[in-house]
């Protein structure tokens, strides 16, 4: 009987060592190289960028606001983009030109009630900045929505009174370009770097 305890005591460290290994996370990737296991384990994607150096003051004081700029009117973009997509569907599924017509201007009441006073208190710069981010969320220049929702009479009007204010409703949004600052801000922003 004394002997039994003592080879318990010795298989029992043992037994708990082999139930400590097993995984309660369920099947692992592995694979198997000269008798070893090994896990494989995928790790998100991460963009490491270096610090931003700037060469005068001025440059840090005007990337610092349009950073700031960009925070204040990105949000309004991406609803824009999503509100774009929604009443595409829905005028993907209207029949007559007529409805369609009526559609569009119960959204830009709406649209007009919702965001008209923010709108209004934006400066020159973060309206182009708005223009701009609109464009890369829907992939299409602000003059084409208009005149895709508004008919092309209207389109012109707009261009043209947005060119007495030096826009351009048909200048396109370049994320390798002229507006690379911009989407480099963007997706700080997105990844939650800003």
């Amino acid at each position: 009987m004394h002997r039994k305890i003592i080879i318990f005591l010795f298989l029992l460290p043992g037994a708990m060592m082999a139930t400590g290994q097993v995984s309660t996370e369920g099947v692992r990737p592995a694979y198997i190289e000269n008798g070893d296991t090994i896990f494989v384990e995928f790790l998100r994607e991460v963009e490491i960028t270096a610090p931003l150096i700037f060469d005068s003051k001025k440059n840090a004081k005007r990337y610092s606001r349009l950073v700031m700029y960009v925070k204040k009117v990105y949000p309004y973009a991406k609803i824009a983009g999503l509100k774009m997509h929604e009443y595409e569907a829905i005028l993907a599924k209207t029949p007559g030109k007529r409805e369609r017509k009526i559609i569009m201007q119960r959204a830009e009441q709406e649209l007009k009630e919702q965001f008209e006073e923010d709108l209004k208190k934006f400066t020159y710069m973060q309206g182009e900045i708005l223009l701009k981010l609109i464009d890369r969320e829907t992939k299409t220049a602000g003059y084409d929505i208009v005149k895709e929702l508004r008919g092309s009479f209207r389109a012109i009007f707009y261009q043209s009174f947005a060119r007495l204010f030096g826009f351009d409703l048909k200048d396109r949004y370049d994320p390798e370009g002229r507006d690379k600052e911009l989407e480099f801000i963007v997706r700080q922003i997105e990844t939650g770097k800003i």
